[in-house]
């Protein structure tokens, strides 16, 4: 369920530190009902996750476009990632988190960890469109219980990195989150069974 704002920003979070220069652009409820201790399990699901694996046809192929769209641009070369066309967040980290944990190494996703709490976990990406952070956190869900959050933070690259965003932005809220979040709710609840 997609939820305001405040619902990341009112939180202190140690990411608010690190990401001023970047724009909060969705914040989602994530479908993993759970304890006050599950947090690993959600991190460890996501590294493992894929585009591919959409339970939406249309969601894998509108990943697919893009994937193919970045290699015949030039958008996702290693020269426009993370420690090349933008310093890592890392850099930015209060020495306490820099001391800590990264976090886990991604398995196919173009994500490297750059924190992680006992509560949250960040990760950035970067190509030629934009700077992006996916921020996990485990929050109580009011109801004696936890669940997951996930907030996407981006600094745009330019004129162009903007008018990316804008033309994603339909697809994303129809077509991308929606299928993404039955995706990791089929995931969270195989854990149970």
């Amino acid at each position: 369920m997609k939820l305001p704002d405040t619902a990341h920003t009112s939180r202190p979070w140690r990411i608010h530190e690190i990401t001023s220069d970047f724009r909060l652009y969705d914040v989602w409820a994530l479908p993993t009902p759970g304890g006050p201790d599950d947090f690993p399990l959600l991190v460890r699901d996501t590294v493992a996750g894929d585009t591919s694996d959409s339970p939406s046809a249309v969601a894998r192929a509108l990943f697919a476009i893009r994937w193919k769209l970045g290699k015949l641009l030039g958008w996702d070369r290693p020269e426009a990632g993370v420690g090349s066309r933008v310093a890592t967040l890392r850099d930015r980290l209060p020495a306490d988190l820099r001391e800590g944990l990264a976090g886990p190494k991604f398995e196919k996703l173009p994500f490297t960890s750059v924190y992680l709490t006992d509560d949250e976990w960040a990760s950035e990406m970067s190509n030629r469109t934009v700077h992006g952070v996916m921020h996990l956190s485990w929050v109580p869900d009011g109801a004696g219980g936890h669940r997951g959050q996930m907030a996407v933070l981006v600094k745009p690259n330019g004129l162009f990195g903007k008018a990316y965003m804008a033309a994603i932005a339909p697809f994303r809220h129809l077509f991308v989150y929606p299928p993404l979040m039955r995706g990791i709710g089929e995931t969270w609840r195989a854990h149970s069974r």
